[in-house]
């Protein structure tokens, strides 16, 4: 037992100091983690501001003018003045605006002697997403301005009852806050299993593996002192990633840093397990890194709830998304950060983790092999 631990000892103590003398690694687990927050935190977002939107009205008075007033004071609007709807159209074909608002030359006297004064409203739709997100703002637009019209005449509101919404868990409804959560789980993601798949795959290309080989040490004691130092590696990258998301990014953290942090272990090790597996099939560095990006990097983006809806895909999509450990980390995080420590949602997803961690690494230990071929 004693010689067991000694060799595991100084197995961990040989990965440390190779670990200090390959700068990669400390990038890929410091470095990159804060590049791809800055990058995607500030470069991505599915709020809809100052969309540019043509703004036709033939007979302008101070009818209109109290209505366009209020497109003009909103932030979600750039308006851009134009003659004729003609002219308005071939904007939106040439993609200068992204709708148009037509108020027609009778807008006023519909208003005044019908009581009904429609508006036109075009939306390019391309990108159907943020068309409706388009559309629900001109529309609170024109519900807002219908209200402050009958303030003014003192007359009741049109409804009898009056809406108030209220926004829990993103008062701000920023998509900030949505995003850069689950965003440190595709770094986790990546960081585990891509460092730990190229530094394993290295050591086989330089030598260094079959040298280990020829020593007395076991497979499990290789295996543990691999993940040891790689495993304090990631969860450093991830307080980096909660440092950042917190202190630039404002998001509020509601949850226990205690509950994050063993969370975070739970799917770092899953991660790991990925990393390890994928390491026993390619003993290449490029074929390490391919393998890492298509079955742990790209399912953790597409299938994890970190941008698309879950709900929304098909339901053999929804059964696959089961598979991937992002789902339930990104589902932590989120509740972490937004709600804070939901025992409900914490329980079955750290359950899940863990089973994933359990599977992901036996399956390296039987893959892993004291041998050359």
């Amino acid at each position: 037992m004693r010689a067991s631990s000694r060799r595991l000892l100084g197995l961990a103590r040989k990965e440390f100091l190779q670990i200090a003398r390959d700068p990669s690694a400390l990038a890929i687990a410091f470095v990159l983690p804060a590049v791809l927050l800055l990058v995607f935190g500030y470069g991505v977002s599915l709020d809809a501001r100052h969309v540019p939107i043509a703004l036709v009205v033939p007979s302008p008075d101070a009818f209109t003018t109290s209505f366009t007033g209020k497109l003009y004071g909103s932030p979600y609007f750039e308006p851009r003045s134009f003659r004729s709807i003609q002219q308005a159209e071939r904007a939106l074909a040439a993609r200068r605006v992204q709708g148009i608002v037509w108020l027609q030359s009778d807008f006023t006297r519909r208003a005044d002697t019908v009581g009904d004064a429609p508006i036109g409203v075009f939306v390019d739709g391309v990108d159907a997403n943020t068309a409706r997100i388009i559309e629900g703002y001109l529309q609170q637009v024109w519900a807002d301005w219908l209200a402050s019209l009958a303030r003014s005449h003192g007359q009741p509101p049109s409804l009898a009852l009056a809406e108030q919404p209220r926004m829990r868990f993103n008062a701000e409804v920023s998509s900030h806050d949505y995003l850069v959560p689950g965003l440190i789980a595709v770094i986790m993601t990546l960081t585990g299993a891509l460092l730990t798949a190229l530094v394993i795959a290295r050591e086989w290309e330089r030598g260094t593996m079959e040298a280990l080989m020829v020593t007395p040490v076991t497979v499990s004691e290789i295996l543990l002192a691999k993940l040891t130092p790689y495993f304090v590696l990631g969860m450093g990258g991830m307080l980096v990633s909660v440092g950042l998301a917190v202190f630039l990014f404002g998001v509020p953290l509601h949850g226990s840093i205690l509950v994050l942090t063993g969370c975070s272990a739970l799917f770092m090790l899953t991660a790991l397990g990925m990393g390890l597996l994928i390491s026993s099939a390619a003993h290449t560095q490029f074929a390490a890194g391919q393998i890492a990006i298509v079955t742990t990097f790209l399912p953790a983006f597409i299938l994890s709830g970190f941008v698309f809806d879950i709900h929304s895909m098909p339901l053999a999509i929804r059964l696959i998304t089961h598979l991937i450990a992002a789902r339930y980390f990104v589902t932590l995080l989120q509740s972490q950060f937004l709600a804070g420590d939901i025992r409900s949602v914490i329980v079955p997803n750290a359950a899940a983790l863990a089973l994933m961690a359990v599977v992901f690494l036996a399956l390296a230990r039987l893959r892993a092999r004291k041998r050359l071929d």
